[in-house]
């Protein structure tokens, strides 16, 4: 793997899709518009789609973004001189379904990007699940996943077949979702069938599935719940169908975008641009703008020598954090008083810690796929925290973007060392981590020492715990970082350091009990994780079609303008 070529080694740089300092200069000092027809708060994948969306309807849009990258939690970061660097993803680390027809490569298709290419991860275990005493794959096959279950827990088989019939309606729902429009006639039969399935189950959690079905084995729950950090809850509050959801989204295939996760952010950028609308990067919101109880345009908070500007529109679209879009950048006193209540009251999901590694050599073992390791089989462990001691872990997340695209091996890493990323769920709460939004603000907490105490600490357990999965890591370890909550509320504004996930996805807090994409404040509009269409990757960008497509239908005269 590492015996690269001089002529692989260049082709691999050349192919590079790191946006490099031209675009991203270029975005932070171009020109703020007087006005636009819609002003796109954050720059994350909904927006930029919506953005997209719009663009090529013809409308004039300009994308606003505090970050020095567009992406949001798609985006990466870059350390090391030019000829040697490290490019670490930040949240895209695998997506589902992106085959030919697959979500994302359609609604990429549906903006003119169409030369974003995917690379399957390991099809026979692109998920390996570790535990105290046994190791299981997820392979990309719901069949060969039910198989390879029956075969290690046939006392479960009745419990397991009764799982699998869930995913298996699960899939027929979300395709007939994700295509839109009413299903032909001949998808109605198994549409019912798989709504009569999923009907008693629609406000359960996960957790009181498996009691319903006869899961009793905790060894087979904790299989089944093997990606719960996918999601950030325990079974106990995760909603049934966004389990069963995002379970069934990989058996149609795991993948990783080749030259990693920034370059569907840069595809979309690129095209927003083509189209004529404006992205502008180091550019924070401050406020909407309010007259008369409408949404006019927003306020952007003044850069060193600068005065604050305002930019007029006739919508405002934000796919910021939820909770900061309507108490701090509408304001309460713009909103209903149960709209306030509820957006206060709304539950997060935990956080993540994040390691950043470069690992001398290879890491033999590792693969195209993804490493799960749990302490026990108790998967509500993953989630206990006692706010009157110091933060604990119990397992990791391990992938490898030099093993998942090897083609661009020197884009992730310098030759002769692995890029490596080991996470972990802890709880967001800037207290637990002994800051501040002060601090946070004013960037304090970097020389906090029980911050800094902290941080090194949970680092050090991640290290430790490669280093048991793939024995002699810890001593080749020739790089490393790491990203706290504090680090994801920094740049991303994100309550309590959500990882791109939003509000928590509980029976309480899904399907129709999330926010949709209109607001009652007339001319604002939402996109996002924390909407109707759900977290993650593909939830991002689903939201920010939904959104655009509410404004066209709701604002048919602004396209007669355009």
């Amino acid at each position: 793997m590492w015996a690269l070529s001089t002529l692989t080694a260049m082709t691999a740089q050349a192919q590079s899709p790191s946006p490099g300092p031209s675009p991203a200069r270029r975005r932070a000092h171009a020109a703020l518009p007087d006005r636009v027809q819609v002003a796109i708060i954050g720059s994350g994948l909904g927006g930029l789609v919506a953005a997209a969306q719009l663009a090529q309807a013809g409308l004039s849009v300009a994308v606003f973004e505090g970050h020095y990258a567009a992406g949001g939690c798609a985006t990466h970061f870059s350390r090391g001189p030019r000829r040697a660097q490290y490019h670490f993803d930040v949240g895209l680390h695998y997506v589902g379904d992106c085959g030919p027809d697959g979500a994302i490569p359609r609604m990429l298709r549906e903006v003119g990007v169409d030369d974003v290419r995917f690379r399957p991860l390991d099809p026979d275990g692109f998920d390996r699940l570790v535990f105290p005493d046994l190791e299981f794959r997820i392979p990309a096959s719901l069949d060969v996943y039910r198989d390879r279950l029956a075969s290690a827990f046939p006392h479960e088989r009745r419990g397991i077949d009764r799982y699998v019939s869930l995913l298996r309606a699960v899939t027929v729902a979300s395709k007939v979702i994700e295509r839109g429009g009413r299903p032909p006639l001949r998808d109605l039969p198994a549409l019912a069938l798989a709504g009569l399935r999923l009907a008693p189950h629609r406000e359960s959690t996960i957790a009181a599935v498996f009691d319903a079905i006869g899961v009793r084995d905790r060894r087979v729950r904790a299989v089944m719940l093997g990606q719960n950090g996918d999601y950030g809850l325990p079974p106990q509050k995760v909603s049934a169908m966004l389990h069963l959801g995002l379970a069934a989204h990989y058996f149609r295939g795991a993948y990783y975008p080749e030259g990693g996760g920034q370059i569907l952010a840069d595809k979309l950028a690129a095209r927003i641009e083509a189209l004529g609308g404006s992205i502008h990067l180091r550019h924070p919101i401050e406020k909407v703008l309010i007259e008369r109880g409408r949404a006019v345009g927003v306020k952007v908070s003044p850069r060193a020598g600068e005065p604050a500007r305002d930019v007029r529109a006739d919508l405002v679209l934000s796919n910021a954090d939820l909770k900061k879009t309507l108490l701090e950048l509408v304001g309460p006193e713009h909103l209903p008083s149960d709209t306030v209540r509820r957006t206060r009251d709304y539950e997060m999901t935990s956080a993540l810690f994040m390691a950043f590694l470069g690992v001398r050599g290879e890491l033999p073992g590792m693969g195209a796929h993804n490493v799960w390791q749990f302490d026990s089989y108790d998967m509500q462990d993953m989630y206990r925290d006692d706010p009157t001691g110091p933060i604990q872990t119990h397992g990791c997340y391990v992938t490898s973007a030099s093993y998942k695209d090897p083609a661009h091996a020197l884009h992730h890493a310098p030759a002769g060392v692995t890029n490596v990323e080991v996470m972990t769920v802890v709880p967001g709460s800037l207290e637990r981590f002994g800051v501040s939004k002060h601090d946070v603000a004013t960037w304090d907490y970097r020389k906090n020492e029980a911050y800094r105490a902290t941080k090194q600490r949970i680092e050090d357990d991640m290290v430790a715990r490669l280093d048991r999965l793939f024995p002699g890591a810890a001593e080749r370890v020739v790089f490393r970082e790491s990203a706290t909550p504090v680090s994801q509320v920094r740049y991303t504004q994100a309550t309590d350091g959500t990882p791109g996930y939003g509000i928590a996805a509980t029976p309480e807090q899904f399907f129709a009990k999330r926010p949709g994409y209109r607001t009652s404040v007339p001319g604002l509009y939402l996109c996002g994780a924390s909407t109707r269409a759900g977290h993650g990757i593909v939830g991002a960008m689903a939201s920010g079609r939904a959104a655009a497509r509410r404004i066209l239908r709701d604002q048919p005269s602004l396209r007669a303008r355009a």
